[in-house]
């Protein structure tokens, strides 16, 4: 059975973006939970959260990171929230490669400055939104991940031979 890739870490950090470049190279099905979410409900992410809350939210995510982490030979990004449910992290760290892209706060401020799809971020004051989401997050990221690769200042090309490179050794 091919090992899965499971790519972790906060919004902003380049999930989508490098685990798409990464399934081509391994020649793996791309996932992304949260579009596998906007897909099923026939919504988008904000109006789950504006219709079912955040907890409603984070089911259907827990559903859809069991069935996803199951099927082999994938590279999924998950949602910056998705470690926040034991049961998630439990899925993710069992059943294949969890790879944290770190980014700085600074860095996910610049990625996401423009972005409303991002319904945690749509206050006064992002950045110290982020700081609270990092401060509780960043732990548990690293306590499932078997690869941490940084994202500031990279190149998503660079950042796919750093974790080829990683994984093959």
């Amino acid at each position: 059975m091919q090992s899965s890739i499971f790519l972790v870490g906060p919004m902003g950090a380049g999930k989508t973006t490098i685990g798409r470049m990464i399934a081509q190279e391994f020649g793996y099905s791309f996932y992304d939970s949260d579009r596998v979410i906007e897909q099923r409900c026939g919504a988008d992410i904000p109006w789950i959260f504006d219709v079912e809350g955040e907890e409603g939210f984070r089911q259907r995510e827990e559903q859809v990171i069991d069935e996803l982490t199951l099927m082999p030979g994938i590279v999924l990004a998950t949602g910056g929230g998705a470690i926040l449910r034991d049961s998630n992290r439990a899925h993710l760290s069992s059943r294949g490669h969890v790879v944290y892209l770190f980014t700085s706060i600074e860095q996910q401020l610049v990625r996401t400055s423009r972005d409303k799809n991002r319904p945690l971020l749509q206050t006064p004051d992002p950045e110290a939104v982020l700081t609270r989401l990092f401060e509780v997050r960043d732990p548990l990221y690293r306590s499932i991940a078997d690869t941490i690769i940084e994202t500031d200042q990279r190149n998503p090309r660079w950042v796919i031979q750093e974790l080829k490179t990683q994984i093959k050794g």
